[in-house]
């Protein structure tokens, strides 16, 4: 029995369960376990949750937990744990709390002092990344972007993402694809992108290709399926040169007088100044001299 009833106080513990993105043999025994183990399974969508627990034979009790109860129905799940009771939580598919109202849950559990422990397995995010052919080293997970009818604060989600040097993943619904891939080329321009699409399942599609690309080819093509878009950030060297070509429109007199107003000394504000513009010290030194 994989839940722990020896929780302090005689609290109940949450568990958070990784559930399939789409094969079924991707659940783990220990989630198996648990699930039949606990005393409620709060679920994203009880509609799609029973038909997953029936196929493995789990006739643990379910509730719903999803956005538009989050946080009125964490406080009942709080209340369950706190008289002793075990929950666990599910997603409609993936790793709960990832994009998911579950991080609500999980906050307001270390607010009441309750034990949460995840039970890891399949995330569309990591899946994605590792099929994409670009740097997995660093990466940033984005999410959702606002909807395409929240122009202002999608605008500066995606500015923010302009000189992003790691590689970034998306989540995104088919009706909305074809705006989301033309608002990252227009302010991002061309760059490399893998789409991914049906993971794990029988038809699961990766798209090595460019935002030019991938635009041009959804002009021709219907989007089918949910979407993980994983993007190349900007060679970090581009940002460098960026930079050094910012603090060159400065003259140096006010460059130095910058880091000088700061509080730094002269000769820390000069070491700066060539970090600034990719110079040597000495190169500021004599510049210096000769104003």
């Amino acid at each position: 029995m994989e839940v722990n009833e020896n929780s302090a106080g005689g609290q109940g513990m949450l568990y958070l369960c990784a559930t399939p993105i789409g094969n079924l043999k991707d659940i783990t025994q220990r989630v198996l376990e648990t699930l039949s183990s606990v005393d409620v399974i709060a679920a994203e969508d009880t509609r799609n949750s029973i038909k997953l627990l029936n196929h493995f034979d789990i006739h643990t009790p379910l509730t719903s937990y999803h956005e538009y109860n989050k946080v009125e129905k964490a406080k009942y799940l709080i209340g369950e744990m706190l008289s002793g009771k075990n929950i666990a939580l599910i997603t409609d598919a993936g790793t709960p709390a990832i994009s998911d109202p579950g991080e609500v849950l999980v906050s307001m559990c270390h607010e009441a002092g309750i034990t949460v422990t995840s039970l890891p397995g399949p995330a569309a995010c990591i899946v994605a990344l590792t099929l994409s052919g670009l740097n997995t080293r660093r990466f940033v997970f984005e999410g959702f972007l606002p909807g395409l009818d929240e122009k202002k604060e999608r605008k500066k989600r995606l500015g923010l993402l302009k000189d992003e040097h790691r590689t970034f993943i998306i989540y995104e619904a088919p009706h909305h694809l074809k705006g989301t891939l033309n608002d990252l080329l227009e302010t991002l321009g061309d760059r490399r992108i893998s789409i991914c699409r049906e993971l794990t399942k029988r038809f699961e599609e990766v798209m090595p290709t460019t935002l030019e690309a991938a635009v041009a080819y959804y002009e021709d093509n219907e989007p089918r399926g949910e979407y993980v878009l994983v993007i190349e950030g900007v060679d970090i060297s581009d940002l460098d040169k960026k930079e050094q070509e910012k603090w060159s429109e400065m003259s140096l007199k006010d460059h130095m007088a910058y880091y000088e107003n700061a509080g730094m000394s002269h000769k820390d504000a000069m070491k700066q100044v060539a970090q600034d513009r990719g110079v040597g010290k000495r190169e500021i030194y004599k510049a210096l001299l000769e104003e």
